[in-house]
């Protein structure tokens, strides 16, 4: 918006404040405006107001479906009261331990000018009645805390830097805040969650800080290497590469200065430079946390499977029969042989493609280490894959977060100096799990513990960087069995005999019969606006007719891309239109790109641990307060209120992408696999779209597109070094 647009209020006196969101800065107080009649609401960023205290602000005039019409401030400049009676109301709000009383007394003896007293000699306060030296501290400390926020939010301000994390950059950086930035702005994007590379640098130029001076290279570089690492799965870039990329990135030409940057963030140890021989690699450049995640993965895994806790295959053998008259049916020769493994090995991975017992198998390790008396816990890093879990096996499964109980400051209660309490740990799923997860997964077990990995190497890795569970495998250092056997009823299944296909590189087959006997369908279609066409038509109706599935529940389309015709914003749109339709009985909110209204089905984005909802999490909107803003939700029994500020966690889950739908399993999959979307086709997303099928896939779209991902195998390929780092620990210690 234009200054000239912005709408101006001067010489507002604040009379209360209604709202104050010590964590934001967020405010919502009212305010008389002289010549005006009443008072005028104002909400926005602006710290910690006091009552008393006179503002001039320019802002936005809007009208709120609750509250009426009120300003949201753009900015805002706070000068101090003018009149006795906003002094007294100023000193009893904003200083700590001063009352109305106190504060009376006070202006009483000095006037309005008692704030210059506070700011150039506060001593002369202790003449007034009641004020002890001890009390005089806490006055001074609170007036000396207020006033440097208040400096710092119009600092902030002035050099266009969201005010919304004034309180965590001073909860940082304290008195010396405004210094600090001024030395460095850069500082602020490797030290606040939130603010990024580009918001310090646009300060940082306001600073007058040269384009090419060392801290801002160094910035880039680590700003490049996190974007890179982040969306790409790497744990390491090569050098080359990486001066390459940001050199182009900000149009900079001195190579020598890019390197000497480089060079002195490994001297601050906010980098490490190595040489991977093994690999034939030079110059792999790691992110120095990402360094430390492959080293404690190597070290803490190497310490557990050393430590002796062994079950003797005598024990398992006894105890098999009555697993077996448990689970119901015999064990084949692989799942006995992989149950035997799995019960004598420390850590153990069991691996495998849809059809080949993964579940079968895991219900049988568990009931078996039951029987030998041992405790077990089961995890899954998603709620559905965790509840998926629970009902297989009949024994309760978690969130991985959940059963670490993740902690607001972002560690876990179970970690290096709080043990899980358990003799085995499952992980289903386990192809989700990234390098950071999983080193907060071994710093929780104690050394006595089993660790039992279950998952599909042949699915998409985990969103995060790392490839734990290929690495693992790859490293040959900790026992697998890989399923391969397909059993008699999975072989009659499409799904499963078309995933294999795919997983081989083969083009899938069409099922020999019609609906509703057939669960698998490629319906090919070149032109992007008839694919879509043909997504709606199938999930609204023509699925459901043949299928009976009811197409909110059960039929869920999943697709590579956000954007296109074919991208997760189109067609959610496309099918709440034709699902859940607008109407004057369903109450509904606007937020950016999605309208959510009662009835709609919905993803959770992010991690909210306070409301214990998790990314990835399907819901459904029981309840809508379009005054209020916020919605009533149930995610798989947990109900929840979800407030304004968290709708942003929020997306309509008609479609959702490919990665997000890991660790879910869903009755009906439609999938559009369309050239709009060939940076994205590899072999492991189709492989993973067609895997999350129960009962019947439909895949639609350009052969030409589907041989594309077929072909890209490796492209996901992600540059890790922990296979190499395992080998090389074993090997080391096997010895000595």
């Amino acid at each position: 918006m234009n200054e000239d647009q912005l709408s101006r209020l001067t010489g507002a006196e604040v009379q209360s404040v209604v709202y104050y969101n010590k964590e934001n800065g967020y405010t919502i107080a009212r305010v008389r405006v002289p010549d005006e009649p009443g008072t005028v609401s104002i909400v926005g960023t602006m710290g910690e107001l006091s009552a008393g205290s006179t503002l001039d602000i320019a802002g936005v005039w809007t009208v709120h479906p609750k509250f009426g019409r009120q300003m949201e401030v753009r900015s805002f400049e706070e000068s101090r009261p003018a009149t006795e009676n906003g002094v007294i109301k100023f000193l009893q709000s904003s200083i700590k331990g001063v009352g109305e009383k106190t504060a009376s007394i006070m202006v009483e003896e000095y006037g309005v000018g008692v704030l210059d007293v506070l700011d150039d000699n506060p001593e002369e306060l202790l003449s007034i009645k009641g004020i002890s030296k001890n009390k005089l501290k806490d006055i001074i400390e609170s007036w000396t805390k207020q006033r440097e926020i208040k400096n710092l939010l119009v600092f902030l301000q002035t050099h266009n830097v969201p005010t919304t994390f004034a309180g965590k950059i001073f909860h940082l950086y304290g008195a010396q805040a405004e210094k600090k930035l001024r030395d460095n702005p850069y500082d602020l994007a490797y030290e606040i969650r939130g603010v990024g590379f580009k918001t310090a640098d646009q300060m940082a130029m306001k600073l007058g800080f040269e384009p090419d001076c060392a801290q801002r290279l160094e910035a880039s570089i680590v700003y490049y290497m996190f974007t890179y690492c982040e969306r790409g799965g790497h744990m390491f870039i090569l050098k080359d590469k990486l001066l390459a990329e940001v050199a182009r990135m900000l149009d900079a030409h001195d190579f020598n200065k890019l390197e000497l940057a480089l060079y002195s963030l490994e001297e601050k140890k906010r980098v490490r430079i190595e040489d991977l021989p093994e690999q034939h690699l030079s110059d792999a450049v790691y992110l120095m946390h990402f360094f430390h995640y492959e080293n404690e993965i190597t070290q803490r895994l190497y310490q557990l499977v050393s430590h002796p806790s062994s079950v003797s295959r005598k024990k398992i053998d006894k105890t098999l029969p009555r697993v077996e008259d448990k689970l119901g049916f015999t064990l084949s020769d692989e799942q006995r042989e992989a149950v035997f493994d799995a019960c004598s090995n420390k850590a153990f991975i069991i691996t495998g493609g849809p059809g080949t017992g993964k579940t079968t198998i895991t219900k049988a390790i568990m009931l078996t280490l039951k029987e030998l008396g041992l405790k077990i816990l089961q995890a899954a890093p998603t709620g559905r894959a965790a509840k998926r879990m629970s009902e297989a096996t009949g024994h309760t499964a978690q969130t991985v977060h959940r059963m670490l109980q993740y902690q607001p400051d972002g560690g876990f209660h179970y970690c290096e100096d709080q043990k899980l309490k358990g003799d085995v740990l499952i992980i289903d799923e386990a192809s989700m799990v990234d390098a950071h997860l999983f080193v907060a997964i071994l710093r929780s077990l104690p050394h006595t513990c089993r660790l039992i990995l279950v998952g599909d190497v042949n699915q998409l890795p985990s969103v995060g960087p790392g490839n734990i569970l290929g690495d693992l495998i790859d490293s040959k250092r900790v026992p697998c069995a890989v399923l391969t056997h397909i059993f008699r009823q999975a072989q009659e299944s499409f799904i499963v005999v078309n995933a294999h296909r795919i997983n081989n590189g083969q083009f899938p087959r069409q099922h020999p019969q019609q609906a509703p006997e057939a669960d698998f369908f490629w319906i090919p279609q070149e032109n992007s606006a008839k694919v879509q066409k043909l997504i709606l038509d199938s999930v609204c109706d023509r699925i459901p007719d043949r299928y009976g599935l009811d197409p909110l529940r059960d039929i869920q389309v999943l697709t590579p891309m956000h954007k296109g015709d074919v991208g997760t914003q189109a067609l959610n749109a496309a099918l709440q239109e034709r699902l859940n339709p607008p109407s004057p009985h369903k109450p509904e909110i606007k937020r950016k790109f999605s309208t959510f209204r009662e009835g709609d089905r919905v993803i959770q984005m992010k991690n909210n641990y306070d409301k214990e909802v998790f990314n990835g999490d399907l819901g459904w909107i029981l309840e809508v307060d379009p005054d209020d803003q916020e919605l009533f939700i149930e995610f798989d029994g947990n109900q929840v209120v979800i407030e304004s500020s968290e709708l942003d966690e929020l997306s309509l889950a008609y479609a959702v992408s490919v990665h997000k739908s890991q660790g879910s399993e869903y009755p009906a999959v439609v999938m559009p696999v369309v050239t709009q979307h060939y940076m994205l086709l590899q072999r492991n997303l189709l492989y993973t779209g067609l895997t999350r099928a129960r009962e019947l896939a439909v895949m639609v779209g350009s052969e030409r597109a589907f041989q594309i991902g077929l072909n890209n195998a490796t492209a996901g390929k992600r540059s890790t070094h922990l296979a190499h780092r395992l080998r090389t620990m074993f090997l080391s210690n096997t010895l000595k």
